[in-house]
């Protein structure tokens, strides 16, 4: 069994040494692996960081990205790299503790699980950032109906075959267990460690909370109507139609009766614009998201400025 351990960062300069040092410590208990370093655009000096460890260890290796593309990005990117059977994935931070890696992958393959997922029970965070973790993670158990508890817990161990076809982009990485229960995965959940922050700064952001907010939506809607979008389109179709037909005959009727005048009233052209703008906002940005994901299955979300540590073996695998 060889394990993959994907780590983004983005300037945390300060967390590479201390982290690898953690990893090295309890890798070298489990066999044989791998260390993929992603560098989203950072602007300190973390990349040199990740090149010492790489010189150090010929299993430490880098994928640098040309700017700051994201986390989601950055697992793709990992996901597309690695070559171990198992895949584990972890931040940067120091928050995750590398000591729960054994427990996890203890659990994927005695309970037969494709993922199994960290829990944060104990969170070490502040308390605006727990409030916000706690209601989006209630937010996405209702819209999704999955029974993770925190699958913003970037400590996660996989089988390689679970990701491949995985396609992510946004904020997409929130939802990976989403994603893969509704593939047909097995996910499962276990408690870990959390840590506070030592050195460095958070990156999420309010801005960050909204976008993953939308791309919740996004998911609710490949989950649900993916494979048959007409039962959501002519749902609202049929509604919105039938609306405007009464609407109609109700308007018709009254004036036909000579109840009512039409002549000056906005009503019947306003219900005749509101249908058809409701639809096209509708539409437009359903395919217009379906557009963007067809994109990204083809083409990657990132640029990649140079690889360390890779053979011609090691080269991306399509489809990963």
């Amino acid at each position: 069994m060889t394990f993959s351990i994907i780590v983004p960062a983005r300037d945390e300069e300060r967390n590479i040494a201390p982290l690898t040092k953690a990893i090295r410590a309890v890798m070298d208990t489990l066999g044989p692996w791998e260390l993929l370093f992603i560098d989203d655009g950072s602007t300190d000096g973390t990349f040199s960081a990740m090149e010492r460890e790489h010189a150090a260890d010929a299993r430490v290796k880098i994928i640098r990205f040309r700017r700051n593309f994201g986390q989601t990005a950055a697992w793709a990117a990992g996901f597309s790299h690695v070559a171990g059977d198992i895949v584990v994935c972890l931040d940067a931070d120091l928050q995750n503790d590398p000591r729960d890696i054994p427990g996890l992958v203890r659990t994927l393959l005695a309970d037969g699980y494709d993922v199994v997922s960290g829990w944060r029970q104990t969170r070490a965070d502040g308390l605006g950032k727990r409030i916000i973790s706690t209601i989006g993670n209630l937010l996405r158990r209702f819209v999704t109906k999955e029974r993770i508890h925190d699958s913003g817990c970037s400590l996660k161990v996989y089988h390689r075959e679970c990701l491949k076809d995985l396609e992510l982009y946004g904020e997409m990485h929130r939802y990976i267990t989403s994603l893969l229960t509704w593939k047909g995965y097995r996910v499962g959940e276990q408690a870990v460690a959390h840590h506070a922050r030592r050195s460095g700064r958070t990156k999420y952001t309010l801005r960050r909370t909204v976008k993953g907010f939308l791309d919740l939506l996004i998911v609710k809607f490949w989950m649900q109507y993916s494979a048959r979008p007409i039962h959501l389109f002519g749902s609202i179709g049929v509604v919105l139609a039938g609306t405007g037909l009464l609407l109609g005959a109700l308007l018709g009727s009254l004036w036909l009766l000579r109840i009512i005048s039409l002549q000056g009233r906005s009503s019947p052209l306003l219900a005749v614009l509101l249908v058809i703008i409701g639809v096209q906002f509708v539409m437009t940005g359903i395919l217009a998201d379906i557009v963007a994901k067809n994109y990204y299955v083809t083409k990657k979300a990132y640029t990649i400025a140079e690889r360390k540590g890779f053979t011609a073996v090691d080269s991306p695998r399509s489809g990963a």
